[in-house]
């Protein structure tokens, strides 16, 4: 069987859409029947994406590893935004190197590493852990300087104008 090289991509910025690419590309490798395993950091809420992946089960699976809220700067992480993430981690690491998965997402990495969630040197270790077969995406703002310098692939989402700005709220089917 042909296999192909997989790359590190990663989608960052303070713009809207690199959760959105990242998902695209689930989407485009299912329907070449290919598998997916992405793994949500800070989120854990329902989402439109969620229940297509249940939809493309078992091409697309995700799993989130936040908890219901949001982390502030002012608090900082708890011990609960720790562990999830530690799992969260873990489990990526398990799919990626399972051989079950074409693709591997790590959905608000870097917001995670940059929020002292997870620790860059663990994030470093997957990547130098990475099959050569597995595409790997790392996505979220703040991408540090160590994983832009692994990456094959950076894209930066930049803001120009959001209608956030103008009080318009999370949509469902659009923004969640």
């Amino acid at each position: 069987m042909f296999r192909m090289t997989g790359f590190v991509q990663i989608y960052t910025g303070n713009g809207k859409g690199k959760t959105t690419a990242a998902m695209g590309l689930a989407f485009r490798a299912a329907g070449r029947g290919l598998r997916t395993y992405i793994a949500q950091f800070l989120k854990a809420q329902p989402t439109g994406e969620i229940e297509a992946a249940k939809k493309l089960a078992p091409l697309i699976r995700i799993e989130q590893f936040g908890r219901e809220g949001f982390i502030t700067v002012r608090e900082g992480p708890g011990d609960e935004d720790l562990e999830r993430a530690r799992t969260g981690l873990a489990r990526a690491r398990e799919a990626m190197l399972s051989g079950e998965y074409r693709i591997v997402i790590l959905d608000e990495v870097n917001t995670a590493v940059h929020l002292k969630i997870l620790p860059e040197a663990d994030v470093l270790a997957l990547l130098d852990a990475r099959p050569a077969e597995v595409e790997l995406v790392l996505t979220g703002r703040y991408a540090p300087d160590s994983f832009i310098a692994r990456a094959d692939l950076v894209t930066e989402m930049k803001e120009i104008k959001h209608y956030f700005a103008q009080g318009v709220k999370a949509r469902e089917g659009i923004e969640k």
